[in-house]
């Protein structure tokens, strides 16, 4: 089948900064670099890292639905032992590409860690991680058939799928989304709760 999305992997960038190294044993182990002797590596290089996320990454299915596209920046550390922790999303596309591009760098497999008065170190990445997914319309009979429930938030007021489709229609383009998160009914409303769905997500409409 055809792929609905591409990934597009843009080498891992560094920032640097000063890598010496002037604390004591005890807070040398808490201490993260950015500029190094030795930089940790992936097991076959940066072409090696590039095949894994290509290979593994999965596009969430409301993100396919909606046709979310959006480029993803994520912060990790190399630790000593070459595992990959302290994964944090540092801006938001929404629709679960963050979730997944987490869970695909905290399941990566260990790199060689870098190293710094031949001692093994934490070392501090950025990489971004760009979703594309084909846009265009949005059908509601699609999004009610997906097994996802749906809560639109159209120039500031919530409302059930039935409700947004009396007002923006029966579909709506891709690029109409502002944005597509999670809903949590805190305020329980009865209208909003959906029990029998996977998952519940607001899907923001750009104000025109």
């Amino acid at each position: 089948m055809k792929s609905l999305y591409s990934l597009l992997i843009i080498l891992l960038i560094v920032t640097q900064s000063s890598a010496q190294n002037t604390g004591t044993p005890d807070t040398t182990k808490k201490l993260i670099f950015t500029a190094i002797e030795k930089v940790p590596e992936f097991p076959g290089g940066m072409q090696g890292f590039g095949l894994y996320l290509s290979k593994n990454i999965k596009y969430p299915d409301v993100a396919r639905l909606i046709g979310i596209n959006g480029k993803l920046r994520l912060s990790f550390v190399v630790d000593r032992d070459g595992s990959i922790t302290d994964v944090t999303p540092l801006n938001c596309i929404g629709a679960g590409c963050e979730a997944e591009a987490v869970k695909l760098l905290e399941q990566c497999p260990k790199w060689s860690p870098g190293v710094q008065n031949s001692k093994p170190v934490r070392v501090a990445y950025s990489i971004p991680i760009s979703f594309t997914a084909n846009q265009g319309k949005v059908l509601m009979q699609n999004l009610r058939k997906s097994g996802y429930g749906f809560v639109f938030n159209v120039k500031g007021t919530l409302y059930t799928i039935d409700e947004a489709e009396k007002i923006i229609g029966d579909s709506f383009m891709s690029q109409q989304v502002d944005i597509a998160e999670p809903f949590f009914n805190y305020n329980k409303i009865t209208k909003f709760d959906m029990p029998d769905k996977k998952e519940v997500y607001l899907i923001i409409i750009k104000s025109t």
